[in-house]
């Protein structure tokens, strides 16, 4: 190449300037923009709390109000104005609110005259909150009084009135309220329910809060809150932190007739700009700053263009083994491109021997390739088996608790039951998008009614919120299993994210089954609406992870729905707007009707021979089976399986396949064989052997070879109640 006279410009120089140009005002622009936005919103959002605030403590003095106000219309009775404390006994216990506790009548020297809780002239009990009973008596005035706990240990707050007794005396008229009746007024409003509302007497007790009301009342707010109000007036707002730990945003306001105070909180991290509102305007400005650098940098790379359209033309001349001539150029690096292409020139042979090697090691690494896809392989399937195996011992146990129906652990055992079939709905999941990824998914197809199988699967959930539209019948050829995993999973994306009303619906439209699963849950954003079918992609969350799962449930009913001729969609209107998801299946021809056979008589107990390596599925199985009414003998090892078999022949032998000294197919072979021999007697003597493989391995593979090996049935832990009965049921039962 020839020189160029004056400085050489360094391409990268050049860029930087390019960016700096475009992004230092439009970051500027940004910050600034969404600072004072930011801003904005969190004083107006404060005003927001504190009307809430004032509001709600309206409504507060208005139900103390209406209370002073019944108070007042029983002062006015004649019996009270005659002296006759018995008849007015009478008439304030008529007259009592359905939410107070009782009526108390206090004469001049602070002693109750009667209490309507207790029948007249019964004996006079301690005063509640002697303070505002004092003060309603000097300034003659209604109070209300502070929270407390009576005798009989529940709450209630004293409301006072001052009433002219006999010869003028000043007495006081006392409705003793349940803190219930102001919690009704916070449950009026509709909150959102991570908010949380508290109401306080003058003394700062909590007499009403909207979170666990029985454990808080009398007791008092968080040291937080009570901080706010000490250096914040009788009207506030800042942040605190709730009794449950949770940090919130809260605003007070204090009432000046009765002095209580009114507090509402809401999450801090609701607090600021939301992020459309600041991206909206982030872009806005940004677009601004942006055009003009688009006009700079075409000016800018219009010069560049040029010079790499030259070196474009170098290096085609290169790949056809011509002369390599590049222009001059002031840029730095093209310049360095151009000699190197023209060095590039006289290595072409040198090159060619490299891209052989390459092409050797791009063999050998796919060769490493299939190798890795085959302990993939093998790992999920191990996985799988070890996963299954605690997995096994804990179903068992759950499903013995349950037949003892021990109603103590009821609550809890709902939440193993439903925590260990979602870990075996991942395990199932993992395995089976391997089977995809391999092409070794399989279905096995039958004239199926869609209909009766969305039904049964919506029966399944009795806890869940799902409602069911769908005709009598709509016929499809397709495998029950696996549409019925098709409609699981779609139901457990629902309620993963958060949806309250779920509705399946089934309908015909141009000639296809329409499956559609809708829910008012979390929505999908468009971007996300692209990839929800794709396995392992999740939405974006936090840390915490509410959701949970491993983003396969998705991507199998896709490919399961492909296996059967038919397709998926997913429809949303934005987040926070629900979502809608349709599997679309070709219809098929009805099955011919078949008149159901008589039932079959429930099994007697059978002798059944359990053999596990593991003693704490084997001990859980034993359990289950003889609560079950069967004879069960345990063995941990195939050398004394034989033992037990020989000296007391079972009819039913269920095996793991990993034992220690020989695998489940070895030793079911020489149990075949065994009792194959004359029998030493027991209540299985002549009788047939009925083998069944209870393993983690759970592939088809699997339960091929075990069908091979002389199983009479394949059952994968962790095995259901009604899995093991069949199993263990006479042929033909």
């Amino acid at each position: 190449m020839r020189a160029v006279a004056g400085p050489v410009l360094s391409l990268r120089h050049l860029l930087i300037l390019l960016t700096a140009i475009g992004l230092l005002p439009l970051a500027l622009l940004g910050v600034w923009t969404i600072h004072g936005a930011g801003l904005y919103l969190e004083q107006e959002q404060e005003r927001m709390m504190v009307g809430h605030a004032r509001a709600l403590s309206s409504a507060i003095d208005a139900e103390l109000d209406a209370t002073v106000a019944a108070l007042s219309g029983i002062a006015k009775s004649p019996q009270l104005a005659s002296g006759d404390l018995q008849a007015f006994h009478e008439t304030a216990s008529r007259l009592s609110r359905p939410d107070w506790l009782g009526v108390v009548l206090t004469g001049a020297d602070g002693r109750p005259l009667f209490r309507t809780m207790a029948p007249y002239g019964a004996p006079a009990a301690r005063v509640a909150d002697p303070g505002s009973l004092h003060q309603a008596m000097e300034e003659r005035r209604p109070m209300a009084g502070r929270v407390a706990r009576g005798q009989g240990g529940r709450p209630a707050v004293p409301v006072r009135i001052p009433v002219t007794g006999l010869d003028g005396q000043p007495w006081v008229l006392t409705a003793v309220v349940q803190p219930d009746s102001f919690l009704d007024v916070i449950m009026r409003q509709k909150i959102p329910p991570e908010s949380v509302i508290a109401v306080m007497d003058g003394g700062g007790a909590l007499v009403a809060r909207s979170r666990d009301q029985e454990r808080t009342v009398v007791g008092g707010p968080s040291a937080s809150l009570t901080a706010l109000m000490r250096s914040g007036g009788p009207e506030g707002v800042g942040p605190t932190t709730a009794l449950e730990g949770d940090d919130v945003i809260s605003a007070y306001t204090t009432s000046p007739r009765y002095g209580w105070v009114v507090a509402v909180g809401a999450p801090s991290a609701g607090f600021g700009v939301g992020f459309f509102q600041r991206f909206a305007v982030y872009v806005l400005g940004a677009w601004v700053v942006l055009s003009a650098c688009i006009a700079l940098a075409s000016w800018l790379s219009g010069r560049i263009v040029r010079r790499i359209e030259s070196v474009q033309a170098g290096a085609a001349a290169l790949g056809s083994a011509g002369t390599v001539r590049v222009a001059p150029s002031r840029i730095k690096e093209i310049r360095e491109m151009g000699q190197a292409l023209e060095a590039a020139a006289s290595r072409r042979a040198a090159q060619e021997e490299e891209r052989s090697r390459l092409l050797a090691s791009l063999e050998e690494a796919l060769a490493q390739a299939r190798q890795a896809g085959q302990a993939k392989d093998a790992f999920l399937a191990m996985l799988g088996h070890e996963l299954r195996n605690p997995l096994s011992p804990i179903l068992t146990s759950l499903d013995l608790m349950d037949l003892r129906d021990e109603p103590g652990s009821q609550r809890e055992r709902g939440v193993m039951r439903r925590q260990v079939t979602h870990l075996r709905r991942l395990v199932d999941d993992l395995l089976d998008v391997s089977r995809i990824a391999s092409g070794k998914l399989a279905i096995e197809t039958r004239p199926l009614n869609l209909a009766e199988l969305a039904r049964h699967a919506v029966a399944a959930l009795p806890g869940e919120p799902i409602a069911l539209e769908a005709p009598p019948e709509v016929w499809v050829d397709g495998d029950e299993t696996r549409l019925v995993q098709v409609l699981g999973n779609l139901l457990s994306n629902a309620a993963r994210f958060g949806s309250s009303d779920t509705r399946v619906t089934l309908e015909v439209l141009d000639g296809e089954a329409v499956l559609g699963v809708s829910d008012n849950g979390a929505g999908m954003a468009p971007e996300l609406l692209a990839r929800v079918f794709e396995p392992f992609y999740q939405a974006p969350q936090q840390l915490a992870r509410r959701t949970g799962g491993l983003g396969l449930g998705l991507a199998i009913v896709r490919e399961i729905a492909q296996l059967h001729g038919g397709r998926v969609a997913a429809h949303s209107a934005g987040p926070g707007a629900g979502s809608r998801f349709e599997v679309i299946l070709p219809l098929g021809a009805p099955s011919a009707a078949s008149e159901p056979g008589p039932l079959a008589p429930a099994a007697p107990g059978r002798h059944i021979l359990l053999v596990d390596d593991n003693e704490d599925a084997a001990a859980a199985s034993a359990l289950l089976l003889r609560h079950l009414g069967h004879a069960v003998r345990v063995a941990h090892s195939a050398a004394q399986a034989r033992a037990l078999a020989l000296a007391e022949p079972p009819e039913v032998a269920i095996l793991d396949i990993g034992l220690p000294d020989m695998d489940g197919y070895a030793l079911a072979a020489a149990l075949r064989a065994d009792a194959g021999a004359p029998a030493a007697g027991g209540p299985a003597a002549g009788a047939a052997l009925r083998l069944v493989a209870l393993t983690g391995y759970g592939q088809q593979a699997d339960v091929a070879r075990a069908l091979a090996a002389g199983f009479d049935v394949h059952l994968t832990k962790p095995a259901t109640i009604e899995a093991l009965q069949g199993a263990v049921a006479p042929a033909g039962a």
